[in-house]
């Protein structure tokens, strides 16, 4: 896999390292608590417009782009 756009603080290349091998059906949801746990930003930081802390947002984006690039793929192939 290839990053595109990561997050600044470096979660997204920490948590795409620990995909490899790593089952298809369960890397989403494994990436997203990944992404959450490397996350730096501040969890207290609840953001009134989402409804939710940037470090669940964070896993939110991560799993729903690699959801994304994960059907793409399979529709390539």
């Amino acid at each position: 896999m290839r990053v595109r756009r990561g997050a600044p603080c470096g979660a997204t290349w920490r948590a795409l390292e620990k995909l490899i091998g790593m089952e298809v059906e369960e890397a989403a949801t494994r990436y997203g608590l990944d992404v959450q746990f490397n996350c730096s930003a501040d969890p207290a930081g609840w953001d009134p417009l989402w409804g939710k802390s940037p470090v669940h947002l964070a896993a939110d984006v991560h799993y729903k782009a690699l959801l994304r690039a994960l059907r793409e793929a399979a529709e390539k192939s």
